[in-house]
């Protein structure tokens, strides 16, 4: 038990189909209820689909776990309405300090432009966000049915459906599905019912996570040490949580006992050298782990989707876990939603494979770079990364190479096939296949945010300077696809900073297609009907 969290207990019903001879099918089955498993189940109910989500506990996370959510996954949970309160008591940052003995190397900003709606990030123990996550689902009523202590035991993967057997406290029953969206994180029983390859690198250094209940100064930054005098020829790494929690993670080495290690007696000698004698603190969680950068080959197995820890695992350096997890989600649903009403060719969901899969190697590689600067495997690795912190104190050009863990980014997907391809001149960073910048605006003389003007459909957003939109452009939001049109300047959005005009490097006439997941998919100087079609269709993945 937790000093500062009490864990709720979520009621387990018997599924109806334990009594009925008949085998129920769903559209939709979820397995696993954590922070991926939940975001999916809500990002189907708010499309109006109907979806099951089956987890084998009753509570949520054991442990604080993941800590850090970035601003992409925050922007994801604020257009699935849970993002407020998860930011209101959660610990906004955006400093991130580099130590090396007790002298800072550097110091950087995750978020130096101003005027975004969500913060860089946000450090929040899991069993909040799960907690929200969940109060979140029981909205939907009926459109989301958790079913508590329900696991899965067996799995024929059809080639219409999925065939799942699940136990329970009172019996196994069967249930077939149209799709299944795999959450169970990196021990996935799914994976392994299909006997899929799950490669990739394991490590051998061993950490030591201890969340600590204490008062301290520390400011609400990111720190990080290389060699300081309280832990020689190892790292730390501080942060901080709500309720007054720290989270601080020692580096242990290869050898290092687990069951040792965690003991008290073990842990508090550390944690005074640390804070200091008269520091007064207590224990909250503690745990060793190792971890492993890997992934699955593909992520679509026919009507079997993997996403988050399932797909993919990379070490915690760089919050890059739960936050790619997250996009993996926001990637899938609107494409699996559009395939279920044929109004997109089932094909689309291999790009949810291309587009992630590229993602995951992405994510891996920062993560594997960012374990290797930690945690040198050669005296030439040191040596090199020794003299990287060296020059980092004077030399803008080393700061860039220090990596204590590259903080988790959205991937743009540069070469996706449901990309567009510029063909008028912009500037700036909004290319197609980039996740879609925020900046404030004003609604019917309200303060809002673009993002939240964007997303769920395809949005055209058209720039306009007498307020006029052709009747063209107005027609495509009949597209049975599920097409909005928003328009910035007189009678709709106010650019009250000039923000999004910049960001976006618009002027009037110019046009954005913007998917469902708030991704750029194409841009043009000048509406053009045929040539946005084209693009829709492109991204619908006709093209």
């Amino acid at each position: 038990m937790l000093q500062t969290y009490q864990y709720p207990e979520f009621q387990y019903v018997p599924p109806r189909e334990l009594s009925s001879d008949t085998v129920t099918r769903k559209p939709a089955v979820v397995v696993g209820a954590g922070p991926i498993g939940l975001t999916a189940a809500l990002d189907l109910a708010a499309q109006g689909v109907p979806v099951v989500v089956l987890d084998d506990n009753n509570t949520v996370s054991i442990g604080s776990r993941a800590v850090c959510y970035a601003k992409r996954a925050l922007e994801v949970w604020d257009r699935l309405g849970v993002a407020g309160p998860m930011v209101d008591k959660g610990i906004g940052w955006k400093i991130g300090k580099v130590f090396r003995d007790e002298e800072m190397v550097y110091q950087f900003d995750l978020l130096p432009e101003a005027d975004h709606k969500m913060p860089a990030f946000i450090n929040l123990q899991q069993y909040y966000l799960e907690e929200y996550l969940v109060e979140r689902c029981k909205a939907y009523g009926d459109l989301v049915d958790l079913r508590w202590k329900n696991k899965v035991t067996g799995l024929e993967n059809n080639a219409d459906h999925v065939a799942l057997t699940i136990a329970t406290p009172d019996g196994d029953y069967r249930l077939d599905a149209d799709w299944v969206i795999a959450c169970d994180g990196a021990k996935s029983d799914i994976r392994g019912m299909i006997g899929a390859s799950f490669e990739g690198q394991a490590f051998q250094d061993r950490f030591l996570i201890a969340d600590v209940v204490m008062k301290a100064d520390f400011p609400t930054e990111r720190w990080f040490w290389f060699n300081p005098p309280f832990h020689r020829n190892q790292s730390v790494l501080l942060h901080k949580q709500c309720d007054n929690v720290w989270r601080i993670d020692f580096q242990l080495g290869w050898d290092a006992d687990p069951e040792e290690e965690k003991k008290p007696e073990n842990v508090i000698p550390r944690l005074k050298a640390m804070l200091g004698e008269d520091t007064e603190f207590e224990l909250e969680w503690v745990s060793v782990y190792q971890f492993a950068c890997r992934r699955m080959e593909h992520f679509r197995h026919g009507r079997l989707l993997f996403a988050g820890d399932a797909a993919h695992q990379v070490s915690p350096f760089g919050a890059r876990g739960a936050n790619t997890g997250v996009q993996d989600i926001d990637n899938l649903s609107w494409k699996l939603k559009r395939v279920m009403d044929g109004t997109a060719p089932e094909s689309l969901l291999d790009t949810y494979d291309t587009e992630r899969v590229f993602a995951a190697d992405d994510n891996l590689m920062n993560s594997t770079r960012s374990t290797d600067f930690i945690t040198p495997k050669s005296p030439i690795s040191r040596a090199f990364r020794d003299a990287t912190l060296d020059l980092a104190r004077e030399h803008p050009f080393a700061r860039a190479l220090v990596n204590s863990g590259r903080l988790s980014m959205p991937t743009p997907y540069a070469a996706s096939p449901l990309n567009t391809p510029d063909t008028d001149a912009f500037k700036g960073r909004m290319t197609p296949g980039t996740p879609a910048a925020d900046a404030p605006v004003t609604a019917d003389g309200q303060d809002a945010w673009l993002l939240n003007r964007l997303g769920g459909d395809f949005t055209v957003l058209y720039f306009t300077l007498d307020g006029g939109v052709p009747d063209e452009l107005k027609a495509f939001e009949d597209d049975p696809a599920g097409v909005k049109v928003v328009t910035v300047g007189p009678g709709g959005l106010a650019d009250v900073k000039g923000l999004v005009a910049e960001r976006y490097d618009a002027t009037p006439g110019s046009v954005y297609l913007i998917r469902p997941d708030q991704y750029v998919a194409a841009r043009f100087r000048q509406f053009d009907a045929r040539r946005l079609r084209v693009a829709l269709d492109t991204a619908l993945g006709k093209g």
